[in-house]
């Protein structure tokens, strides 16, 4: 049709050849737009070509067959195959069944024997610093999702304060000119002062067309690329030279049969304000440095970082649940299948960023920032603690996980632990309030490792199940994972907690485990104090004659009185 209407004359030619460069036009500064499309093509190929394929020769056979029973046979198969394939691609879920399969035999998975320890321990969720945040803001500002990132030696909740995504005109003309970064082991974070980062982002999360973080980073992609890769979570934090940067992570998918996800890199924005080059850069080829993850090494700043995607270490964690083999987590097998457990009320779902130490735990992991799962049985009744799973945070290649299950250590998990907050303290409105974010807390204690999640807790507001009380003062909790008794502990002062917690549960551990005295107690046990009065009575009585002995001096001063007289 096109070679007809190129023939008619040269004004067709003029109008093709016009036509075809607008497409190209289109198809170059638009590719941040079609780009979900091109993704989906690729998330999706190779069911996507059975399906073409399988309709190809299907309806071909169907207009070649001369009868109508053929035709209506035909027919009829193609309707059974591509309902199957729905029902058990999608509504069985065997497609997600198979992806997850493939990034579980692509993980390099190393089993820890021991587990580390945390530190520096964050106080408040991060709901809770969202809703503290946007509290010191203005209406036409909003704050971008809160993240656990290492600036310098301390761990920081980062964000954004941008134009808000209410009012179009601040979206259009408007910077990103503040950053919060306060710290994660205060109960009291500040939102003001030297905490509020006086930066500009001529590029943020909130900003319209090509100002946008999403439409920049795509537009910097490459045509390979654009096929395989996507934007993911935006972090805020310093680079080595010391000045902020925003740095987006990058989703990488891999694979022809069952694409999966993997972390793919990371993208650096520089901030400063961009002048019309960097405009006329932005609109053509977008802006940011592309960091692969073999050369995020050359970056400290990215090194023991808080750069992988969620939904790359979601996907990753819950993997392990082949760890039984391919058809273990089928129904009616299940022997050691387990899921992420999902918290209500809208809360901050896992991973919970944490700060581990793992020296001394005979591995080569390294200390620092980790996405942390706590992995349960499927089984909604089911609450134990199977696997603790540790991903590095900065996309390092592998996966390290403590089985609780197989050594029969009986921990509680996640997912029980706010009832068992609850049942502590009858007297709260728990309608108001609910224990959240039970993070672990893993410390030496009273001869060998605890393990202890942290929870705080957070009211909700009535109206909108997403809004979380700020109070800089929070509840906390630990609750003992073998054990199950919960410790109420003074948020104002975190190295009492460890011994607020031996004082509750020391009489505990020395009658099942036979430990000896910590924290300087004098033992007070009944039994010492009977052995120690068995003593006193098994001491020989000296007889006392002081009395006596009295008596005769005075009779022989006396009888001295006498003779000198």
């Amino acid at each position: 049709m096109i070679k007809n209407y190129w023939n008619k004359g040269g004004k067709q030619k003029g109008i093709t050849i016009f036509v075809v460069l607008l497409l190209l036009v289109l198809l170059f500064f638009f590719r941040d737009d079609y780009q979900p499309v091109l993704l989906f093509l690729r998330k999706y190929i190779f069911i996507i070509l059975v399906s073409v394929l399988v309709l190809f020769f299907g309806l071909r056979k169907f207009r070649n067959s001369a009868s109508t029973g053929g035709r209506l046979g035909m027919l009829a198969l193609l309707i059974i195959f591509f309902g199957i394939l729905y029902t058990v691609g999608w509504h069985f879920k065997m497609y997600d069944y198979m992806r997850t399969y493939n990034v579980f035999n692509s993980l390099n998975k190393v089993e820890i024997n021991e587990l580390p320890l945390t530190q520096n321990e964050r106080i408040q969720p991060l709901r809770n610093i969202f809703s503290m945040a946007n509290e010191s803001v203005g209406e036409t500002k909003d704050v971008s999702l809160p993240h656990l990132v290492r600036i310098g030696t301390e761990n920081k909740w980062t964000m954004a304060i941008q134009p808000s995504e209410k009012y179009v005109m601040q979206q259009i003309s408007d910077n990103t000119e503040e950053v919060f970064a306060v710290s994660s082991t205060t109960p009291f974070p500040r939102f003001s002062n030297e905490n509020r980062i006086p930066v500009t982002f001529s590029i943020g999360e909130s900003l319209k067309f090509s100002r946008n973080t999403y439409n920049a980073v795509v537009q910097r992609f490459n045509p390979w690329m654009l096929f395989n890769y996507e934007p993911s979570d935006t972090f805020y934090m310093k680079n080595d030279a010391g000045k902020w940067v925003e740095v987006v992570s990058l989703i990488k998918w891999k694979g022809f049969f069952f694409p999966y996800p993997s972390f793919g890199g990371v993208m650096i924005i520089d901030s400063g304000e961009h002048d019309a080059n960097d405009y006329i850069e932005r609109i053509t080829i977008g802006k940011g440095t592309f960091v692969s993850p073999d050369e995020i090494k050359n970056h400290p700043f990215l090194m023991k970082q808080n750069t992988l995607s969620e939904k790359v270490s979601q996907l990753e964690a819950e993997s392990l649940k082949f760890l039984g083999g391919f058809s273990d987590p089928l129904p009616w097998n299940m022997e050691t299948a387990v899921k992420i457990p999902m918290m209500p009320k809208d809360q901050n779902q896992q991973p919970y960023v944490t700060d581990f130490d793992f020296a001394g735990s005979n591995s080569d992991a390294f200390s620092g920032l980790y996405h942390w799962f706590g992995l349960e049985p499927v089984g909604d009744e089911r609450t134990s603690l199977s696997y603790s799973v540790f991903i590095p945070a900065d996309g390092t290649d592998k996966l390290y996980y403590y089985d609780h299950a197989t050594k029969k250590q009986g921990y509680a998990g996640v997912s029980a632990m706010p009832l068992k907050v609850k049942e502590s303290r009858k007297e709260y409105d728990w309608n108001a309030s609910t224990p959240v974010e039970f993070r672990p807390y893993i410390k030496n204690i009273a001869g060998r490792k605890r393990m202890f999640f942290l929870g705080t807790i957070s009211s909700i507001s009535s109206t909108d199940a997403q809004q979380f009380d700020g109070s800089a003062t929070p509840d906390l909790v630990l609750i003992d994972s073998e054990y199950r008794d919960v410790i109420w502990i003074d948020v104002k002062h975190p190295s009492t907690w460890d011994e607020e917690v031996y004082n509750q549960l020391n009489e505990a551990w020395r009658s099942s485990e036979g430990i000896g005295y910590y924290f300087k107690e004098v033992p007070k046990d009944e039994d010492i104090i009977e052995q120690e009065m068995d003593s006193l009575m098994s001491i020989p009585k000296v007889e006392d004659n002081t009395d006596k002995i009295d008596a005769l001096q005075r009779e022989l001063d006396s009888l001295k009185a006498i003779g000198g007289q």
